[in-house]
Order: C-alpha cells, then structure tokens, then sequence
C-alpha cells in the first residue's frame, strides 16, 4: 500500500469513526431516526441473545422491544463510557432477568418435556444475527450455543447465572465485562460462572463436543430426506428404519415424553395407518442448527396442505436419536406459507 493509499485509508477510517459518534450523539440527543437506525441495527443478535435467556422466540421478541423503549426512555443515561451495543446487551440482559424473576420457572430438564415454552429458532434468521460491521466481537450464531439441548440446559441455571455463562462462555465477554454487565463484582460473577458451567457440564449431552459448529453434515441431511420421504408416503417401516432404538420424541408445551421404539408405536399408527388424519407433504429445514422438517397436513376432504408441526431432529451415531416436535405458529418466521 502506497503512503497516498495508507493516508486515505486513514482518513476514511476516521470519518467513519466521526460518523458513528455523531450517529450516536443525534440518537442520545433523541433524534428519532438517528436512534431507531441505532438500535435497529442490533435487533437480530439482541433477539439471539433474549432467546438463549428465555428458551422463547416470542418472548425474546417481546423482550428485544422492552429494551429498544427502556434505552430510547433512558438514552440520556448513556455517557459514552462503552460501547453503544454493549449498553444494549445489558439492558436486554436487564429484561430478560425482570421477566424471569416475573415467572420464576425453573426446571431439570431430563427432557424438553420439562421445558414447555422452548421454541424452536429458524436458522435463516440466525445467520442475521452478526453485526453487519464484522470486527472481532461479531456474534456467529454456532451451534453449540444454540442447539436446542443448550437452550433446554440453560433453563436449568438460575437467572444471574445464566446470564453471566452467556455473558462468559458464549459471547466471550471478560470477567470485568461481566462484572459490569451484571453490576456486580468480578469475584461473584466468577464464582456464579463456576457454579453455572457445573450446572451445564451435567445437564448437557456428553457427546457435545462432537457437534459441528457450521452447515449440517451429510449424514443429517440424508436422514432428513429419508424422514421426509417415510412421512409423505405413509411408510411405518421406513421411519423405523432410520431411528435409535431408544428413540425420543417430546412435544413442547405438551408434557408427552415417549421413549423407545415400542413406546411411538400408536404415534407411528396415527401418521401413517389407515385411519391417519391425512396425507403429509414436508418441507426440509433447519432450526437452531439442526435438521428439520416442516409438515403440512391435507386433511380428508380439504384442497389444501395446511401448517401443521415442526419436527426438530438430533442425529447420533447414524440415527435419529431424539425428535422435538413443535406447533406451527413460527411458520411464517421461518419464511414458510401456512398452505401448499
């Protein structure tokens, strides 16, 4: 590079600093525009982070817009000592601890029966959740934090906890960050990030560390294609075929946990038998980066295949070894038509 090149490069680089801080200075001084440009510029990865918080994509979505009002209501309050995404992240963090101290739910999660408010999060959308400036704190949604078995896990912490693992061991933040994130001091946020990962180290699946951080491996995808076609063409056997012996198949809010092949044998009935509800077309995508199909139902007598149910799949050595099965109100979220 060239000092002519190195010289613009700087100046470039200054302006853009200039124009961030005057993009802040017109929000905090309450310009309208200049603020919702701001804050809107954070929605998707405050919405990740108010996910993880409260196992809810509703409620993260109710939660990201208390926090827009709770800054533009104290906008003046903001000195400029962080930065303006990390006064975010503590506001949200701030509301998703209020919401949680509101409904006091707590669980065990030996299975996500346990867990009746999980939703499932579209990866289309998580793929949204960087900072459209990349630098090296953008968020990548990986799936090790967002698997639904780590969001299940994560309602096992209480509140602080909770927030302070997120804070530490997902997005990275120091201990002194963390500290000031929770207002409290870096020796308690250090020993509630101690307390929490014992927490998780026994909550989660002990194979975790063998889940790819990126795109669904080969092996996923091929069982999800063969789930697919065993569903669209009615095939009890088929589905058999492709599942673990001790199959698990949970239904959130519903507290229904079937386990083993024997035990889904009246669900399989249902699906596919003679006096099932209809015939099924299913649709492949992915959730929280996992394998999952979106079924449409034609009932006997309907023109139209209708939104019916997410199933959410985790594959282990070769097998679908645990089905989530969801409603289909996130239909739209995920950019799918109520009807094919």
């Amino acid at each position: 590079m060239t000092a002519s090149e190195m010289m613009t490069s700087t100046s470039d680089g200054v302006s853009e600093m200039m124009s961030a801080s005057d993009e802040i200075a017109a929000a905090v001084a309450g310009e309208e525009p200049a603020f919702a440009a701001l804050t809107e510029r954070h929605r998707r990865e405050l919405h990740v982070h108010c996910y993880r918080m409260l196992a809810s994509f509703d409620e993260a979505e109710d939660a990201v817009q208390e926090t827009f009002l709770r800054a533009w209501r104290g906008r003046e309050g903001f000195d400029g000592s962080t930065l303006f995404r990390a006064w975010l992240y503590r506001i949200a963090t701030n509301v998703c601890l209020d919401q949680l101290r509101r409904g006091s739910r707590r669980t065990a999660v030996s299975s996500f029966a346990e867990v009746p408010w999980l939703q499932p999060y579209p990866d289309g959308l998580l793929d949204e959740a960087a900072p459209a400036v990349e630098g090296p704190d953008a968020v990548v949604v990986e799936r090790e934090t967002i698997e639904l078995a780590f969001v299940a896990a994560l309602q096992a912490l209480p509140p602080r906890q909770r927030a302070t693992f997120i804070a530490r061991d997902v997005l990275g933040r120091s201990a002194a960050e963390t500290a000031e994130l929770m207002d409290t001091s870096v020796a308690a946020a250090n020993s509630a990030l101690q307390r929490a990962r014992a927490t998780m180290q026994r909550q989660l699946p002990a194979r975790r560390s063998e889940w790819s951080a990126g795109e669904l491996s080969g092996t996923e995808r091929t069982l999800l294609e063969r789930f697919i076609d065993a569903h669209e063409r009615c095939d009890a056997a088929a589905a058999i075929a492709i599942a673990s012996e001790d199959l698990r198949i949970t239904m959130p809010p519903h507290p229904f946990c079937y386990e083993g092949l024997a035990a889904i044998a009246p669900l399989l009935e249902r699906a596919f038998g003679e006096d099932r509800e209809g015939d099924w077309r299913l649709v492949a995508t992915s959730a929280n980066r996992m394998p999952t199909a979106a079924s449409y139902l034609r009932r006997p007598g309907d023109s139209e295949f209708r939104a019916f149910k997410f199933d959410v799949l985790r594959v282990e050595d070769g097998r679908i070894r645990e089905i989530t099965t969801f409603g289909p109100a996130l239909f739209p979220a995920f950019g799918l038509p109520p009807t094919i």
